[in-house]
């Protein structure tokens, strides 16, 4: 794998860095683009054996680049993954036509089949036409369940055994965070730098959990199902079982109102999630774990 060269392109930078670590420790090359712009131009200055390729970006969006793919000679051969927030079916439908070889959905899959469905991908691609025009036959749903080769979570938890900033084991972190691909990226990543993670998809289930097991730190999404993460921060702060428990607010939203609001309310800090990798939100949770224990 170490010869296979991967292209991310994500507009999140979150889930860019995620990815990139992952196919890195996992034998993979990988680059970064954050849209399609970039992206195309990448591919013309080197050569890559794979795209993951986003669809909702800013500039060029991840179906033109498909298209912009699909007209050129060369950028055509190179086999792409789209992974989106989207899955309408005219859209699977549309991205497969234009030579996409799976489209995953961020809110359905576990991260890890991400490389699943690479090893799939880039082993058809070292097959005879023939072979491949056999494969070309499954549907997207049936090429799961094929990382046989991929290393075990062990092996991604002992690289960070040496990690002189990693975590105290007691250092608790609560997610409040309904997009299932981003909460369980946080979670592997926490649980690698040796945190105790557990996770809630909305604020109902978060109050409840902080009722029977007190971390020491919550990242709080704000747009979540039913109670939002205003309200919920809200009913933390004016708990005197958890007014001092702090509180990062890690959202989409960016709005200078929303940030204020949030602020007001008692949060310790407020992310966007587009304008920080992982490894900067895994040290300012460090940062303010560390400030609220003086």
């Amino acid at each position: 794998m170490e010869n296979k060269k991967i292209l991310v392109v994500e507009d999140d930078n979150v889930l860019r860095d995620v990815l990139i670590e992952k196919l890195r420790k996992s034998g993979y090359s990988a680059i970064g683009a954050e849209d399609g712009d970039v992206a195309i131009n990448k591919m013309r200055e080197e050569a890559f054996d794979l795209i993951l390729l986003d669809i909702l970006m800013p500039n060029k969006d991840g179906m033109e680049v498909l298209e912009d793919m699909h007209k050129d000679e060369d950028l055509s051969k190179i086999p792409v993954i789209v992974i989106s927030n989207s899955g309408q079916p005219v859209e699977i439908e549309r991205a497969l036509e234009l030579g996409a070889k799976d489209f995953l959905i961020k809110a359905v899959f576990d991260p890890s089949e991400v490389l699943d469905k690479m090893e799939k991908v880039l082993n058809i691609n070292s097959k005879t036409s023939d072979e491949n025009q056999e494969d070309s036959k499954e549907s997207p749903e049936e090429n799961k369940n094929l990382g046989e080769n991929m290393p075990p979570e062990e092996t991604e938890n002992k690289n960070n055994e040496n990690n002189n900033e990693a975590a105290a084991p007691q250092d608790k972190v609560l997610v409040v965070e309904d997009d299932k691909f981003l909460r369980e990226l946080f979670v592997r990543k926490l649980n690698s730098e040796k945190f105790d993670v557990s996770s809630a998809i909305d604020g109902e289930n978060a109050l409840e959990m902080l009722s029977k097991n007190m971390p020491n730190i919550v990242v709080l999404d704000l747009i979540l199902p039913g109670m939002d993460g205003f309200e919920i921060l809200s009913k933390i702060k004016s708990d005197s079982a958890t007014a001092q428990l702090p509180v990062i607010v890690l959202s989409n939203l960016g709005q200078q109102e929303d940030i204020d609001k949030a602020m007001s309310l008692g949060a310790d800090d407020f992310l966007v999630k587009a304008n920080f990798t992982l490894d900067e939100i895994i040290e300012r949770i460090k940062e303010v774990i560390s400030k609220k224990r003086g």
